[in-house]
């Protein structure tokens, strides 16, 4: 099996893959891996979807409204962040825009001169710190490798911090079992209380939502794509009762089932 995720070797995203696959490449965007797998290309791919400190992934979001593919399992794992250097003197720190944000505080307080540089990931803001004494990484401290030091370790703003990886798969392994399930809607219309519409069918049936977010649809300002994580399975009657009545709500546009999964946590 080949797995697709972000880019280089020794991103987070990387830490995960390894769970799923010993076959892994590397892209630069979240579009390419969920595109590598929608065409084929590869079997998985690995894309974060959400971050305990600054949420949602909205690139993961959008990928995943625009592509055909399922969701058959959730990996999640703890960020440990450390700012590797060459030096303990430096101008620069770059790292993927989420880990910067991620550790917003702690650069504030500590290194309130230094310019940020958002990279297209953890590990290409680790190989800027090694091409360039100038430059400091964020990144994980097994990436330091004999030329960089760790000047300190766990420099997150919260010590809970953790991000959650989706799993995607072609669209024909879909699977009914699993204790989470995703969604994407797309109602096409707009009225006072539709979002109330779409979340009553599950509140109806008991169905704890575990995540509701929206995202522009592109197609006119206003319009909305709903993303839905529910804690049951499709196998359930009442999942499917509730993706029924759903869908006869969003009748003027589409509701798509990206699947049932299960969590897997990855230190």
């Amino acid at each position: 099996m080949n797995a697709l995720t972000l880019g280089p070797e020794g991103t987070y995203s990387h830490r995960a893959t390894q769970s799923v696959a010993d076959d892994i490449d590397f892209a630069e965007s979240v579009t390419a891996i969920v595109e590598g797998v929608a065409t084929g290309a590869y079997d998985r791919g690995v894309v974060p979807i959400e971050n305990s400190i600054e949420g949602s992934v909205t690139e993961s979001l959008d990928a995943l409204a625009d592509q055909r593919v399922a969701v058959v399992r959730e990996v999640v794992t703890p960020i440990r962040h450390s700012l590797l250097a060459q030096t303990e003197t430096f101008e620069t720190v770059a790292s993927h825009q989420q880990a910067l944000a991620q550790c917003r505080e702690y650069l504030n307080r500590e290194y309130p001169d230094v310019v940020t540089e958002p990279v297209a990931s953890t590990a290409r803001g680790v190989e800027r710190a090694r091409e360039d004494s100038s430059v400091a990484g964020i990144g994980h401290p097994a990436n330091a490798g004999d030329d960089l030091r760790v000047l300190e370790s766990d420099i997150q703003d919260r010590s809970s911090n953790a991000t959650r990886f989706l799993v995607v798969a072609p669209e024909s392994e879909r699977s009914e079992a699993g204790g989470k399930t995703s969604f994407v809607v797309y109602p096409n219309t707009n009225h006072p209380g539709l979002l109330l519409d779409l979340l009553e069918p599950f509140a109806e049936r008991d169905i704890n939502l575990s995540r509701v977010e929206s995202r522009p649809s592109g197609e006119r300002l206003g319009d909305y794509v709903f993303h839905i994580d529910i804690e049951a399975g499709l196998y359930e009657g009442r999942t499917k009762g509730a993706v029924a009545e759903l869908e006869e709500i969003a009748d003027e546009g589409w509701v798509r089932v990206l699947g049932s999964y299960d969590t897997e946590h990855v230190v």
